[in-house]
């Protein structure tokens, strides 16, 4: 798969939303050192289509992100659909928010996820286990914060993916802003593959994956809007695999880890168990971190195998419907 580019296929959309700034409500930087960020949520209003474009770039031009609405009964909300028929490398190799960009001397943070990881490489042997490396000449970083990226930043995401300064994009939208619950609500397809990996099933075996949730509402703060972004996905996320299995893999057993439910700490609504762990994300069970239901069609046994259930009371309360 390493002729595949997440960063140049990403590019393309990321041009478009340059070129059609105004269509998406962002805003476009120059840096003074060439570097491009573009913003799409701090000092702009961006909204449901620069979300589903912000998605589709996380998920390094490998998959679609569709808007939909879903009927839970009584109410009706926003919903996002994903599919991708590349799911080891859209989802864990570009789409997981696995790098930390931590920059001490401008005291900036963010959470950094997109192609640009797949240059970087590293994170714990990730990238190895999943057999991709990306060697493209541009870097495309997805940022979840709230403060703008400046040039020293951008030089630290440039010097880890090596690549010249000016060939580096930056996309950056809050958690609490639209835009940014949209592209959140992508990742549930990404969420299950975490999830089947941290329980040691191989995630090179899903061929294809589809997914949905809802939209969550937009929280005044970026403590709460976590709460609520998580909780769509814990709550009512659903996802369908289509894995190349392997004699032994006991599949049943495996599913039966991977819904949400599983978790010790299941029930709360996310902001809850949050402030109950002393908002320390380290005292949180990461076996929460999980689609609601997943359906895995076996292609090499013809088998179909489900787990987990829709919390719609659960929803109701996290989003105060």
């Amino acid at each position: 798969m390493a002729e595949i580019s997440v960063n140049k296929k990403a590019l393309k959309l990321v041009l478009d939303v340059i070129e059609n700034k105004d269509v998406y409500k962002v805003d476009v930087k120059k840096l003074q050192n060439g570097a491009t960020v573009i913003d799409m949520g701090i000092k702009v209003t961006s909204g449901y289509l620069a979300g589903v474009k912000l998605g589709e770039i996380c998920l390094g031009g490998l998959g679609y992100v569709n808007l939909t609405t879903t009927n839970f009964g009584k109410f009706v909300l926003p919903s996002v659909t994903i599919a991708t028929d590349f799911p080891h490398i859209a989802c864990l190799g570009s789409q997981f928010a696995g790098w930390r960009l931590n920059v001490k001397e401008e005291n900036y943070f963010a959470m950094l996820s997109g192609p640009a990881r797949a240059l970087k490489g590293g994170e714990k042997g990730l990238f190895d286990e999943l057999q991709y490396k990306d060697n493209a000449d541009v870097a495309i970083a997805v940022l979840e914060g709230n403060v703008l990226p400046n040039e020293k930043v951008m030089e630290v995401i440039a010097t880890k993916c090596k690549v010249d300064v000016d060939k580096v994009y930056a996309l950056i939208a809050p958690t609490a802003s639209l835009a940014g619950g949209v592209q959140i609500a992508a990742r549930v397809v990404e969420m299950g593959i975490h999830k089947l990996h941290e329980v040691g099933y191989d995630p090179k075996k899903i061929a294809y994956g589809i997914g949905s949730t809802p939209i969550a509402p937009i929280a005044k703060s970026d403590t709460k809007a976590m709460g609520v972004t998580n909780d769509a996905i814990i709550a009512v996320g659903s996802v369908i695999y289509n894995v190349n299995s392997t004699e032994g893999d006991n599949l049943e057993e495996v599913i039966k880890k991977v819904p949400s439910s599983t978790s010790k700490q299941y029930g709360k609504p996310f902001y809850q168990i949050f402030v109950d762990a002393g908002k320390d994300f380290y005292n949180i069970d990461p076996l929460l971190f999980a689609p609601a239901q997943i359906t895995v069609n076996d292609i090499r046994t013809g088998k179909t195998i489900m787990a987990g259930k829709l919390d719609i009371d659960l929803l109701r309360k996290s989003f105060g419907i």
